[in-house]
């Protein structure tokens, strides 16, 4: 009986290493798209063979560990983040929060510059990029559209509108390195604008209804 009962919890316990998946990770018993993309690159780079059928069986765990042991990666057969990161691929976790930062600057990008042009979406969208990359503002893309007075959708409620796909093509185009403002900090529609300040900003150039300053 201690015989049985010592190896049904090995059993279990290596089931347990097989299916429990780190966040973000894909493990034996993982099924999808991410498991494919990680299929993919294992067969391409030679540390698999067999199909790409998007089901994390023997053959994908045997190539995840060879993988590994070439890169210097923790052997354990699980492409956690740092292995899908040395494939080249986002882990799910991280492609979510990219998503979710891209819809979030869409959001801001609908509420700032409907009915702007398209290049001017854009340069919208650059200049919350460009005060993330500036010592000046906050370094996130959250903190900067959120910080206190920076925006007027955010005062006025229009940041919670559901951007169209314009806005969300440009805030993709944006976060893939479009700056359309040349990297300015600042914009405003000088027709509208109350604070005094803004008009002590160098102004660099204007798109649509916007001047684009430093």
């Amino acid at each position: 009986m201690k015989r049985k009962t010592a190896a049904f919890l090995a059993l279990a316990i290596l089931l347990c290493l097989f299916t429990v998946q780190a966040q973000g990770a894909v493990s034996w018993g993982s099924r999808g798209e991410e498991v494919r993309r990680v299929q993919e690159r294992l067969i391409r780079w030679g540390y698999m063979e067999g199909p790409a059928d998007g089901i994390f069986g023997q053959s994908t765990y045997n190539g995840v560990i060879r993988f590994q042991k070439k890169n210097g990666l923790k052997a354990d057969g699980i492409a956690g983040s740092a292995t899908l990161a040395a494939l080249g691929l986002p882990s799910a976790s991280a492609a979510s929060a990219a998503d979710s930062e891209v819809y979030l600057l869409a959001r801001l990008v609908h509420g700032e510059a409907r009915g702007e042009p398209y290049v001017g979406k854009v340069a919208v969208a650059a200049v919350v990029l460009n005060r993330v990359r500036s010592s000046s503002f906050p370094n996130t893309i959250s903190g900067v559209v959120y910080q206190a007075g920076a925006f007027d959708c955010v005062a006025d409620g229009q940041i919670n509108l559901t951007p169209d796909s314009d806005s969300i093509r440009a805030a993709r185009d944006a976060m893939n390195g479009w700056d359309p403002s040349g990297g300015c900090l600042y914009y405003y529609n000088p027709s509208t604008a109350t604070n005094n300040w803004i008009w002590t900003r160098e102004v660099r150039l204007a798109i649509g209804n916007h001047n684009f300053a430093m």
